[in-house]
């Protein structure tokens, strides 16, 4: 069995398994799914593969992250889940952290959100012994918006050098077509490959790029509920 895998079994397929210490884009336009994607490789890690998983959300609550897997039934494994969580605080919400959740104050506090981050890191891999992490930040535009590339690199520079480290796996959401060229080129030094997302001809489109020997074909996809549907390849 290979290092870390997505869930997404043609995929993984095509990679050949992603290895550990691995840094990946997850890129792609508004409205493509990669919201139910990421949540998919989320779950396929802690539910099917025992990983402990680490997701930091930018985007909506911790609450309604986990609400998402309730109503599409799926039953997480809690105690190898942790959410940083950017969005409560933000909108005013009653803020309150748990084995589960910690509440960072705000998309622009990447001090606080790193501590938070580095807090699970050692709760799942020095507490708990789990040797396979996952991180996800969903999602890089959010941060972008607030902070500069320069700072943002440099906060991606650390967790991506420990992912490594630790023989992880991190996976980074970001909007195509949002930030110029010179920013996603800078932030691919950081990166081992790429996931990208395309929409051509009302179809959505998925490969994955620089982590096997060639870029894997296009895959057809369709999210059915929580499921990440292969049509064809194209």
């Amino acid at each position: 069995m290979s290092d870390y895998t997505t869930g997404i079994i043609e995929l993984d397929t095509a990679i050949g398994g992603i290895k550990k210490g691995s840094n990946i884009m997850l890129i792609g336009p508004p409205m493509s799914g990669k919201e139910a994607i990421l949540n998919h490789i989320l779950y396929y890690g802690a539910a099917k593969n025992e990983n402990a998983v680490i997701t930091v959300t930018t985007r909506e609550s911790a609450a309604n992250v986990l609400e998402w897997f309730q109503q599409n039934k799926l039953i997480l494994p809690m105690s190898k889940i942790g959410i940083v969580d950017c969005v409560t605080k933000t909108l005013g919400g009653t803020a309150v952290e748990n084995d589960n959740i910690k509440i960072a104050s705000s998309p622009v506090d990447l001090t606080g959100i790193g501590v938070k981050i580095s807090q699970f890191f050692e709760d799942f891999f020095m507490k708990k012994n789990i040797r396979k992490i996952q991180l996800h930040i969903n999602s890089l535009s959010t941060i972008l918006m607030y902070s500069n590339i320069q700072t943002v690199f440099r906060f991606l520079h650390v967790f991506t050098g420990r992912i490594k480290a630790a023989g992880a796996m991190g996976i980074y959401v970001i909007e195509s077509g949002m930030h110029d060229e010179q920013a996603i080129a800078t932030l691919k030094q950081l990166f081992d490959g790429m996931i990208e997302i395309k929409s051509e001809n009302d179809k959505n489109l998925l490969r994955a790029v620089g982590l096997s020997s060639k870029p894997t074909p296009w895959f057809e996809y369709e999210i059915q509920g929580a499921n990440v549907k292969i049509l064809g390849v194209k």
